[in-house]
């Protein structure tokens, strides 16, 4: 068996897989400001129902993953290589992938020749140190208007004009939510505002005038607000055909740390 850990900046997520490369298991986790302790607490909880023994490749990536790996004494794999690794595994006719965690998002190009754990990566870009355009931004905003951040993205989808929002800081939009509440405009008409927002940051600060080739993976943890999948479809022009969610969207760098190891890769960017 194997096992991937991705420790971000918000969660903790673990993958355990079979020797046919089979998902078995999947924890998706927030660390609460405590990501070695929460890693910790579900690896003892996997490894009490599973015997260590059975576990032949273990790796770690994120941006907590080289402590981890240094506790644990495994791998380390890069996140670019380890996302784009995860994605080919599952869908190896994805072009692109757009990938919005809790304070990362990632925009990974992959060349012709990607399959499995055979992965090129031609061109990337990561979002700098504002998390306007990450799920921090979304959780914010969900907690200011009192709203479950799991409730968000379908409250959104019953927004038919979605009002303008300032995206590229927490701050402005959060001047503008106030502003829109103050004029009486429908609390689902705001969310998806904020929305489209994050996607347009996304687009003009990671994405930066490339062309995106198609299929496109939408993946991270945000992945799983429809509101957002909206926003994403409409500001980047795609059809429904050309956007693809996977599976195991919130967790395929767990996946690929694993695969990239297993194969016998260091986890580079190549």
């Amino acid at each position: 068996m194997k096992l991937g850990i991705d420790i971000g900046s918000v969660t903790a997520k673990v993958v355990v897989l079979d020797g046919a490369d089979n998902v078995i298991e999947t924890r998706y986790t927030r660390t609460r400001g405590q990501p070695v302790e929460t890693t910790l607490a579900i690896l003892e909880d996997i490894l009490a129902r599973y015997s260590p023994d059975r576990f032949t490749v273990a790796a770690a990536t994120g941006t907590g993953g080289e402590l981890i790996a240094d506790l644990l004494g495994i791998p380390f794999v890069n996140e670019i290589t380890a996302q784009a690794t995860g994605t080919a595994q599952f869908h190896p006719t994805v072009k692109t992938i757009l990938e919005i965690g809790g304070e990362d998002s990632k925009l990974i190009v992959l060349g012709e020749e990607s399959a499995g754990t055979s992965v090129k990566v031609t061109d990337f870009a990561i979002n700098g140190a504002c998390a306007a355009g990450t799920g921090s931004f979304l959780d914010q905003q969900a907690s200011r208007m009192g709203i479950p951040i799991e409730q968000f993205g379908d409250i959104a989808l019953k927004s038919e004009q979605p009002p303008r929002v300032a995206g590229r800081c927490s701050v402005f939009a959060k001047t503008d939510m106030i502003h829109l509440q103050q004029v009486g405009t429908p609390v689902p008409d705001i969310i998806a505002g904020l929305c489209f927002a994050m996607v347009r940051n996304f687009k003009g600060q990671v994405i930066r005038g490339r062309n995106l080739n198609t299929p496109v993976s939408f993946q991270g943890g945000v992945a799983a607000n429809k509101g957002i999948r909206r926003a994403v479809l409409e500001v980047l022009q795609l059809g429904e055909a050309e956007l693809i969610i996977p599976e195991h969207f919130a967790v395929l760098g767990a996946l690929g740390a694993a695969l990239v190891t297993a194969a016998g890769g260091d986890g580079a960017v190549q």
